[in-house]
């Protein structure tokens, strides 16, 4: 089909991503007028239902908001909602919290590798179909998300909507004895995850860039899971830099506290989710900015796996912008998880008790921590008795959804310049730029708050 005439591709319903969205692009000639991510889904209101509910409910409340995920929402509710109390849970609960987490970024990085993302690399349309061809990596893929889950369900009580995490920490801790069994299933799947490194590494990848703000966590000396500071690397044009330059740019830090100043939502008229801006740009969570920012943090083994797979040496100011190769990041954090965990609980000694005591006090909170997806942040205020009266969550498929227009508008161009052009290929090519981000469109369909005029607008 030619392209030099005015038309309008619509995808109504994307395929291998979590939750339900459709993509418009709007093409003049060979020029790309707009790239929309239309997330349909109804939005959720969390936030409002939190109003009104007492400070100890949002770690069980906001656990619902995703299945993948969940670990991620309590983690960032219990820090929010214990700043406003003015409680820091420290020592062996918190390493047990990291190990929690650890267990999530298993299951869930593995489920997008092998289930998700990998068939756009070897041609082949599902999971079901990649496992026709490539049976022993997807059973690999499958034992990694197992031991993820084992850790959800030893430390969490189950694998989806953990129900031991609590305020201050735990309603049980193990025994040494109960993670013994788990830490000989990590040693295990550390050659796993080792070899899901070389295999995703030798998949053929575009070349691309992207010209965004990065924005993730770091926690000088740890790779930041848990916690850590909100930390900022520039976009590449800002240095007068090409999107797929490999240069680490100097960072900046801001209080989690202060992330409303920088990090602010509005809603559009054809997403249930709102769009973020970072001082007013457009920013990118996730992997990638995880990378760039505390690569040079990730244990010797990680960071060795990383750069035989070509990654760049963080250490050395390198770092990796090329969206498709994502996937290499994510298989490196596996890794990182699985030989973190593994030091976790050899070192793990048994808390003195459960959970430190959080009482009640008037007060705003703030939590923030690196869900698979990338900077999850929740905010609550609490009356004297303990009553939230303010709500805020933003997850980071929100906070990308700006950038991912930007990469799907940015290779669409460059596909019209010179390729196949048809609808079917731009349809192929649009999924896989947006599956480079792993969506979450069921966390960012959380709120709505507008009136649209849908006046001329094709849909």
């Amino acid at each position: 089909m030619t392209h030099r005439g005015s038309r309008v591709l619509h995808v109504g319903s994307l395929t291998r991503v979590e939750g339900e969205s459709a993509l418009h692009l709007d093409l003049h000639g060979d020029r790309v007028v707009e790239a929309r991510l239309a997330i349909y889904e109804p939005p959720r209101f969390f936030e409002a239902f939190l109003r009104g509910r007492s400070y100890t409910e949002p770690p069980d409340i906001t656990s619902r908001v995703c299945g993948i995920c969940p670990v991620a929402y309590q983690s960032s509710a219990c820090r929010a909602v214990e700043d406003a109390c003015g409680v820091v849970v420290d020592g062996q609960l918190a390493a047990l919290r990291r190990l929690l987490y650890c267990g999530e970024w298993i299951e869930s990085q593995t489920l997008h590798i092998h289930l998700l993302h990998a068939p756009d690399f070897l041609g082949r349309d599902s999971a079901i179909d990649l496992a026709r061809t490539h049976r022993d990596d997807v059973e690999r893929g499958l034992r990694l998300k197992q031991v993820g889950n084992a850790i959800l369900e030893l430390l969490g009580g189950r694998a989806i909507h953990p129900v031991n995490v609590r305020l201050g920490g735990f309603h049980r801790v193990p025994f040494p004895a109960e993670l013994r069994p788990l830490a000989q299933t990590l040693r295990r799947a550390r050659d796993d995850a080792a070899q899901t490194v070389r295999w995703v590494a030798g998949f053929e990848f575009p070349d691309a860039g992207c010209d965004h703000d990065l924005l993730a966590l770091a926690q000088p000396g740890s790779y930041a899971i848990e916690a850590g500071t909100p930390t900022l690397m520039p976009a590449p044009h800002t240095a007068g830099l090409r999107p797929d330059s490999d240069r680490a740019l100097p960072t900046r830090t801001f209080a989690v506290s202060a992330f409303d100043d920088h990090v602010v939502e509005h809603p559009v008229p054809h997403s249930t989710a709102l769009h973020s801006r970072l001082d007013g740009r457009r920013h990118l969570t996730g992997s990638l900015a995880r990378y760039a920012i505390s690569g040079r943090w990730l244990s010797p083994l990680a960071l060795q796996a990383a750069l035989e797979a070509g990654l760049g040496d963080p250490r050395q100011g390198t770092v990796c912008r090329n969206p498709y190769r994502s996937i290499i990041v994510r298989a490196v954090e596996v890794l990182y998880a699985v030989d973190e965990a593994l030091h976790l609980i050899e070192s793990y000694e048994p808390p003195p008790r459960a959970a430190v005591d959080v009482p009640p006090r008037a007060g705003t909170g703030h939590g923030a921590t690196e869900a698979p997806r990338g900077l999850l942040y929740h905010r609550y205020t609490l009356d004297a008795q303990g009553t939230i009266t303010d709500a805020s969550l933003v997850p980071p498929t929100a906070q990308n959804q700006g950038a991912i227009e930007e990469d799907l508008r940015r290779q669409v161009q460059d596909r019209l310049a010179g390729g196949d052009a048809t609808d079917a290929a731009l349809t192929t090519l649009c999924e896989r730029v947006i599956r480079n981000h792993d969506p979450c469109i069921s966390c960012s369909a959380h709120f709505l708050d507008l009136t649209v005029d849908r006046t001329g607008t094709a849909l």
